[in-house]
């Protein structure tokens, strides 16, 4: 049975976690592909919240098997908290969770680095989350990373921790004013995580085929949003690795022949945390009023998030880049406060008007959006379960959606439990 990729079309926060954790009710692996703890993906059963940084998003379905694969970044005492949450949850973990033995691990000197380098930009700041992860990757790309196999064997972590260390040292010393690192304190500390972590180590790639070749259905798991992606994202205000579903390849060691369907997830409006443009961004009351009913708060860093209309023109980027087939919308229940929604179809740049997303970082930040406006429901849509049940207003806007972004919607979520989840054509299917 083939692959099914889940990814963000937007910049991350769409409500993948709800989605996987949904979809995971018909499959029986998930794996994560890519990034590190600086996603939060919330999952809501019974009424009670769980927020998964690293570990995948149907680890609450207690026959589901997950995988860490070997395109993330770990930092072992988030991925140990994590453990020890679902523990207290009473959600065990042993024998349905594996971690790539090629994943990277972050390092004390990735965390600083990477506050000491937002310091360092000053008013050309990423807005990262400062828990290591482009270091992390950096030092991959440098091959200079140590990985979750090289962890576990004592003698191999010294050494290239040994290495490592006094470049590591002599860069935050020399460059950024920092306190060096301490080599046996960090000896100490990474091998008390290896000890923890080692039943959980495994050959990621041969586990993943394994289920496929045996005819489970597996979803691929994406962290962030196709705007954050390192090459088609909005540069350099992006993450460090690849978050479009061609992440998916390199990130879980599968081939296209594994894959039948890419999901992207789609908030009715549009988000973001953190740096960069974000062309349909308002400062306004009705900004307030879509972080407010939103709930527009990060589920990794608390930042509150940036809030404006539906982008399209970003959509059809992002639907091009991924090869969507097909569309989840969540939160249009946010949007049942407004009397009228406005969706972006098109800007003006420099004048002329585009229907295309440009490349150019200065072209994104001088975009200014030309909406169509479309009458609002005015009333919950929360507890909506079918197609029919949904005001004619509501129906109206979905299927405007897909006319302008041309992929036709499966799933709605108008809520964060399992049960506020109305499908209208089964993806699996």
């Amino acid at each position: 049975m083939p692959g099914y990729i889940i990814v963000g079309m937007q910049w991350g926060d769409e409500g993948k976690g709800k989605i996987v954790d949904y979809l995971t009710q018909e499959a029986k692996v998930v794996v994560r592909f890519q990034g590190g703890n600086n996603a939060g993906h919330t999952v809501v059963v019974r009424g009670e919240e769980t927020v998964l940084h690293l570990i995948p998003s149907g680890i609450l379905h207690t026959d589901t098997q997950c995988i860490i694969g070997n395109g993330t970044v770990i930092d072992p005492a988030v991925l140990i908290e994590e453990l020890d949450g679902l523990a207290e949850a009473g959600c065990e973990v042993d024998g349905r969770l594996g971690i790539s033995e090629a994943a990277h691990v972050i390092m004390p000197y990735h965390k600083i680095l990477d506050g000491a380098q937002e310091r360092f930009r000053g008013a050309n700041r990423i807005g990262t989350t400062g828990r290591g992860i482009g270091p992390a990757y950096a030092d991959k790309a440098d091959r200079l990373g140590i990985r979750i196999g090289d962890l576990l064997d004592a003698e191999t972590f010294k050494r290239k921790l040994k290495s490592v260390l006094e470049y590591k040292n002599a860069l935050l010393s020399k460059s950024f004013g920092e306190a060096e690192l301490d080599f046996d304190s960090i000896v100490e500390e990474y091998q008390g995580y290896a000890d923890r972590l080692r039943p959980f180590a495994c050959d990621s790639v041969a586990l993943t085929h394994g289920a496929l070749q045996a005819g489970k259905r597996v979803v691929f798991e994406g962290a962030q949003g196709a705007m954050l992606d390192v090459d088609h994202g909005t540069f350099p205000y992006v993450t460090s690795s690849s978050t479009m579903a061609g992440g998916v390849f390199p990130g879980a060691g599968i081939g296209p022949r594994n894959v039948e369907a890419i999901i992207g997830i789609v908030k009715a409006y549009t988000t973001r945390v953190g740096e960069g443009p974000m062309p349909t961004e308002l400062t306004d009351e009705v900004g307030e009023a879509l972080r407010k009913h939103g709930h527009e708060f990060g589920a990794t860093t608390g930042r509150p998030r940036r809030c404006g209309w539906l982008d399209v023109v970003q959509l059809r980027r992002a639907v091009m880049v991924n090869g969507m087939t097909h569309m989840v919308i969540t939160k249009p229940d946010v949007l049942g406060v407004f009397e009228t929604i406005q969706i972006c179809t098109a800007y003006t740049v420099d004048g002329e008007k585009t229907e295309t997303f440009p490349t150019s970082l200065a072209r994104i930040e001088s975009a200014q959006p030309l909406y169509e406006e479309m009458p609002g429901w005015n009333c919950d849509i929360s507890g909506c379960r079918a197609w029919e049940e949904f005001p004619a207003e509501a129906q109206a806007y979905f299927k405007r959606l897909e006319e302008l972004i041309g992929v036709p919607i499966s799933i709605i979520s108008v809520g964060p439990g399992r049960e506020q989840t109305v499908v209208c054509v089964d993806p699996f299917n």
